[in-house]
């Protein structure tokens, strides 16, 4: 299984800069024009996830919502430090105390939040169902 999270808006060379220039996400490629979408690709490194970015079509941007959270874990401070320097905008409080306790959190030029957390994730594993099963 491979994740591509696809994301509509209204302002993407601001969002291509913020997520590329300032979060350090990989251009991949994009397209222009197909059936009036412009898009762009962009890979969260070492994850093997992406994030598709598109604009037109006649759609309008959703709605952010403060609970509605990208969250990157960097690893270490200074890496967190060095993506904070990058965006150059002030963090936001999270809407959930957690976030404020492992993380610093920032608003997107759309409004939607990103939590850059110092950690590394290790996930809990418990017994499941697996998808498809």
């Amino acid at each position: 299984m491979q994740l591509r999270v696809a994301r509509h808006t209204e302002r993407l060379d601001e969002l291509v800069r913020f997520y590329r220039d300032g979060l350090g996400l990989i251009e991949l490629g994009g397209f222009s024009d197909h059936d009036g979408y412009d898009g762009v690709f962009l890979e969260v490194s070492g994850t093997g996830a992406y994030l598709e970015l598109t604009a037109g079509g006649g759609h309008g941007a959703p709605v952010p919502h403060p609970e509605s959270l990208l969250v990157l874990y960097l690893g270490d401070e200074e890496a967190v430090r060095a993506v904070s320097a990058r965006l150059g905008a002030e963090p936001v409080v999270p809407a959930n105390p957690y976030w404020g306790e492992h993380g610093i959190t920032f608003e997107d030029p759309d409004g939607f939040r990103v939590v850059l957390v110092p950690e590394r994730w290790e996930p809990v594993h418990t017994p499941h169902r697996p998808l498809g099963a």
